[in-house]
């Protein structure tokens, strides 16, 4: 950071990327604390919302309002980050629209996510309001990858497409059908037996049902990204491109398979669960990554 003639706080574009990088690490890290919360059977330790009861605003006198406490109040911190994203995309030099926009949205995103949080103590833990809750952090997480991405390129470039209309149409192709395993998988949480609470409500279908829709999905998604890379056995310009991102997707996609169906024949516990929610929300990054890949920054 450099100071200028009138006092103001100019930040370098490789701190800007340092502190957008700091604030997709805490969008990432809110998912899996939620689901921990749910997880402990302690979406409902704090009744109300914003405060935490009827009486007091912050109560950790037990154990389950302390781990829902600890979570709401993490959201705090998402929010320092995200809002110095902005702060520091206004004080970037040379200022730039396009990371300023995604900051923007990123920072008008999370208190969204709070109203949703609300929605979802004040209808018990509703599985559909849970499931937007997700979902939105999926929208977010995206948004925080973007914007990593695009803060670690030069500035004064302009975007062009770098792999043929097949290859593209591919790779759209596989983001879509991942973000439909995501939302089948919510699916799966809804009629599951983790719903944050004992009294909570379920989607009223049998997890059996939805479990083998959620697989189908994956293992479709799979075969699809399985077979861009034998395409790309032919171009070889867009193999070069792709490879990176393909393969990463490859590998984190086939361990979140694997651990899906680990968890499924064991009678889903919890421990695995968590680590399944952190798994999704790692092939979400490298989907973005690999979507992102369609494109490049040119002079």
């Amino acid at each position: 950071m450099t100071l200028t003639a009138l006092g103001e706080i100019r930040i370098s574009p490789a701190r800007y990327r340092q502190i957008s990088q700091a604030a997709l690490i805490a969008l990432c890290i809110i998912v899996v604390s939620g689901a921990a919360v749910r997880l402990s059977g302690s979406g409902l330790g704090c009744s109300d919302w914003p405060n935490c009861n009827n009486s007091r605003f912050i109560d950790v006198s037990t154990t389950h309002g302390a781990i829902e406490q600890v979570n709401r109040l993490f959201t705090g911190v998402v929010m320092i980050a995200v809002v110095a994203a902005v702060l520091g995309a206004i004080r970037r030099a040379p200022r730039r629209k396009d990371l300023t926009r995604l900051a923007i949205l990123i920072a008008l995103g999370v208190p969204m996510q709070g109203v949703v949080g609300a929605i979802v103590v004040r209808t018990k833990l509703n599985p559909f309001a849970n499931q937007q809750h997700f979902l939105l952090s999926m929208v977010l997480v995206a948004l925080g990858a973007a914007l990593v991405h695009r803060a670690g390129e030069p500035d004064g470039v302009r975007r062009k497409q770098c792999v043929t209309r097949p290859s593209g149409m591919a790779v759209v192709a596989v983001v879509a059908m991942t973000a439909i395993a995501l939302i089948t998988g919510t699916f799966v949480t809804g009629a599951g037996p983790h719903a944050g609470d004992e009294t909570a409500k379920r989607f009223r279908v049998g997890i059996t049902t939805v479990a083998r829709i959620h697989s189908l999905s994956v293992l479709a998604t799979i075969a699809l990204a399985m077979a861009l890379m034998w395409a790309l056995r032919k171009r070889a310009t867009d193999r070069e491109v792709l490879d990176t991102a393909l393969t990463s997707w490859m590998v984190v996609a086939v361990g979140q398979a694997a651990i899906g169906y680990t968890q499924y024949f064991t009678d889903v516990p919890a421990a695995l669960v968590a680590i399944h929610v952190a798994a999704a929300t790692a092939l979400w990054l490298v989907t973005v990554r690999l979507w992102l890949s369609l494109t490049t920054a040119v002079a």
